[in-house]
């Protein structure tokens, strides 16, 4: 028996025989094109080009008919990557100029883009990367006349293991319903695939590093997507205990459905706050679905993707009303573009350079100021779509009350111009600042006259607090939520927010985390931001918990000197009262 420890993408548990999926590799040979040659090569890459688009437009159908709106809009993005100039204008430059075959130019220009990838301090922007890889992939395909391996021949059910799967591959998943989990090596919670799995209840774990070589088809494996653990040839027992907590799941899932509507109080009568972390308009369905209080965070990134231009004014704001308007007068809070500087650079912005260290760069709020333009243009929108007067501003990556102040000028000019110019709008919008960088939660004493309220991004504030960025594998381990370190950064920020009666929220992955909520409950968090997906088993824990009882626990777990040890003492707690 081997057990794999890897990020649960989506919940559930999967027991059955794995079934390895090969990767589709295609071997890319250069190969010299004669002069004369080379129109015709150049033609020969746009018709597979072409060929890819019309692949594309089948496959959106088939996602809007399957899995509806919101997932067909993912392959949009597939679309605006084959109109990219990096495919469009370079592949056949490399052709004429270096009298490359056209599988070889793509090839290279695919490696030019992944070490771009590479350097982006995102995980959001860093997991895009397989979207440009799946239409590289359709476009050799197209170019060697190959056809993709179909699931479709499937004749049992088994749990799927892969190096990589794209948006593509899940659908094909979906239209075979013989799979019923997966797990693979490579991505991340925020991955197309993860948020396929999730929409369509599978079990998935991923970013397991050699799942793929671990396993072979016929073993007998189980997929814990609560834990993110896989367990490759388990005892009869394990797979027993397994199937008895796969029925617990389902049950569960029925009875968190019965909380919609109610409010998230603990057992001793302490109300919190429970809102949503959105990705785009597209996920307001699921926030009313849930019937949430709210939009805790608004990621506003997804206007900035696979585009050669800035969003405008109209556009931002018409993406903002829309939630907004959704949320019927509930809070919104839009955090402002936590873009770097490499897709700035992709988006027309002249006069930046590769960074050599962009983990620890520009980003954020810091670019924005950089470029005043950027942020004077979203918060017009911003204010313009706040006219249900429900709409809050938050600023990421804030390290000075220099920024804070920049930033708030520049809010009051925006105000001023929509005032000169006649617009319909609301000024009153609320300033608020995600705490990320310790430096802030440091200071945040000098920042509170100049905000409303405070938001943790715990996330973040883990990884440069330890100084660990959690995409490298050889240092990823040591990301750890649970450092002393970190639980008294989010007591210091809780306790000095608290003394000038700023309300404070988490909105990072320990706001979901079943430990974790109770421990931010105790130290005095006034509301908690989760994926939609989340939301009703969150409130769930915080319904289950003792408020009193962890506001005691939670000022323990402050003296203690390690994780294990704080773990230990929260585990034992949540077994007493469970």
């Amino acid at each position: 028996m081997l057990i794999k420890k890897g990020v649960a993408a989506s919940l559930g548990i999967a027991i059955g025989k794995a079934y390895l999926m090969a990767e589709d590799n295609i071997l890319v040979e250069q190969k010299e094109v004669p002069r004369d040659k080379v129109k015709l090569e150049v033609k020969r890459f746009k018709d597979a080009l072409d060929k890819t688009k019309a692949d594309l437009d089948a496959l959106r159908t088939k996602i809007l008919h399957v899995l509806g709106r919101q997932h067909a809009k993912l392959i949009d993005s597939h679309h605006l990557i084959l109109q990219d100039p990096l495919i469009t204008r370079e592949v056949p430059k490399l052709i004429a100029s270096k009298f490359y075959n056209a599988e070889f130019a793509l090839s290279v220009v695919l490696d030019q883009a992944e070490q771009q990838f590479e350097k982006i301090d995102d995980e959001f922007f860093h997991e895009r990367k397989h979207d440009v890889f799946d239409v590289g992939k359709k476009i050799l395909s197209n170019l060697v006349s190959r056809e993709k391996v179909s699931l479709k021949d499937l004749k049992e059910h088994v749990v799927l293991v892969a190096h990589s799967l794209y948006p593509s591959d899940t659908l094909h998943i979906r239209e075979t319903s013989k799979v019923l989990g997966f797990c693979m090596d490579l991505g991340s919670k925020s991955s197309h695939t993860a948020i396929f799995a999730q929409s369509m209840g599978m079990p998935a774990v991923v970013g397991l590093s050699d799942i793929s070589r671990q396993v072979a088809s016929g073993d007998t494996i189980i997929v814990d997507g609560e834990k993110g653990l896989v367990i490759i040839s388990p005892t009869q027992d394990l797979i027993d205990s397994y199937r008895k907590r796969r029925e617990e799941l389902q049950k569960q899932e029925h009875f968190f459905h019965r909380l919609r509507g109610l409010p998230a109080t603990t057992r001793d009568g302490h109300k919190l706050g429970l809102m949503v972390n959105l990705d785009s308009p597209e996920d307001t369905a699921e926030m009313n679905a849930a019937k949430a209080e709210g939009v805790g965070l608004f990621r506003t990134e997804f206007l900035y993707m696979n585009r050669e231009s800035i969003p405008t004014e109209d556009e931002q704001t018409a993406a903002y009303a829309a939630v907004a308007k959704a949320a019927a007068g509930a809070p919104v809070t839009i955090r402002t573009a936590d873009i770097g500087g490499d897709r700035a650079t992709q988006l027309g912005i002249k006069g930046l350079k590769d960074e050599t260290n962009p983990f620890m760069g520009f980003r954020g709020i810091r670019l924005f100021l950089k470029y005043p333009d950027l942020l004077r243009t979203q918060l017009r929108a911003i204010y313009r779509a706040n006219t249900e007067g429900n709409v809050k501003i938050m600023i990421p990556m804030l390290s000075s009350l220099e920024e804070l102040q920049s930033v708030k000028r520049l809010a009051a000019e925006a105000v001023a111009e929509l005032q000169e110019e006649g617009r319909e709008f609301r000024k009153d919008a609320e300033i608020g600042v995600m705490i990320e960088i310790p430096a802030a939660a440091i200071i945040l004493d000098s920042l509170l006259s100049e905000i409303d309220f405070v938001s943790i991004g715990t996330n973040d504030l883990v990884q440069y607090t330890l100084a660990v960025d959690r995409i490298n594998q050889y240092v990823s381990e040591l990301y750890d939520p649970y450092h002393p370190a970190v639980l008294r950064l989010i007591n210091l920020v809780v306790q000095t927010a608290h003394k000038k009666g700023k309300p404070v929220s988490v909105c990072g992955e320990m706001a979901s985390d079943a430990w974790a909520i109770p421990v931010l409950a105790g130290l005095g968090v006034d509301m908690l931001s989760v994926p939609p997906k989340l939301y009703l088993r969150v409130k769930h824990s915080v319904r289950s918990m003792n408020f009193e009882r962890f506001s005691q626990v939670s000022q323990h777990l402050l003296s203690l000197a390690s994780s294990e040890e704080i773990r230990k003492v929260i585990e034992e707690e949540l077994k007493k009262h469970s």
